[in-house]
């Protein structure tokens, strides 16, 4: 009985397997774009590595990322289909998840907790993310109030997030005059969050489409009163579900 009790605290206790930093943002990177967009081609992936802070220091030039995709590949993380896409395993995306979860969980610590300002907490997160233990991981999940979405609105791994009944949709494509909910935002661009943020569309806030001009390109809202105008491109980066 001694032994074997010896050798479940051994099982327990080995570490779980470890990735580079540059190895786990590719993972975040095919995570993400697994669950937003589908299976990304070589130039899909490069172009949304590109929109990671430079401190993480990537290389994203197309034969990096198909160097670092061969490699992941022998590490039987990814698969490359017929359709010259890249699909994480099974094991890779369990990889990936951990990735998310530790990544979502540090911008709330930094947002909720630290206070830090919305356009700075995904690259602080980037810097967090690789150094957070599953226990401290848990216990900054616990002590946030288990939390299922980030600052940004998007789902956080193994949190019991629940999919709204209504899919997200795209604000450049909504109907003028209805009341909106926005729910998701783009994390990956200081200035267009530090805008957003200013002019309070953020995950929660319940907006007024009062037109949608296409003829100059443009979303017009009513907020709290106030009324915006942004672009039909930064629209469609802003996910919003009916507030009703």
């Amino acid at each position: 009985m001694v032994a074997s009790a010896q050798g479940q605290a051994t099982e327990r206790e080995q570490p779980e397997e470890l990735h580079s930093p540059a190895v786990e943002n590719y993972l975040l990177a095919l995570y993400d774009l697994q669950e937003e967009r589908g299976y990304p081609t070589l130039s899909e992936l490069a172009s949304h590595l590109r929109h990671f802070p430079p401190s993480e220091a990537l290389g994203t030039t197309l034969p990096s990322v198909s160097g670092m995709l061969r490699r992941l590949q022998r590490e039987e993380l990814v698969e490359i289909g017929k359709d010259k896409r890249a699909r994480l395993t099974d094991r890779g995306t369990q990889a990936g998840k951990d990735v998310a979860r530790r990544h979502h969980l540090a911008e709330c610590l930094l947002v909720d907790l630290l206070g830090v300002d919305l356009p700075d907490a995904d690259e602080e997160a980037h810097r967090l993310e690789h150094f957070i233990s599953p226990e401290v991981l848990e216990s900054i999940f616990q002590r946030l109030g288990q939390p299922s979405t980030c600052p940004y609105g998007r789902p956080i791994p193994d949190s019991g997030y629940i999919k709204p009944e209504s899919p997200h949709v795209p604000l450049n494509r909504t109907i003028s005059g209805e009341t909106y909910c926005i729910a998701m935002l783009p994390e990956d661009d200081k200035l267009l969050v530090a805008f957003l943020a200013e002019n309070h569309i953020v995950p929660g806030q319940v907006v007024l489409v009062k037109e949608l001009a296409t003829y100059r390109d443009a979303v017009v809202l009513g907020i709290n009163g106030s009324e915006i105008s942004i672009g039909s491109r930064v629209a469609e980066s802003i996910k919003v579900l009916p507030s009703n």
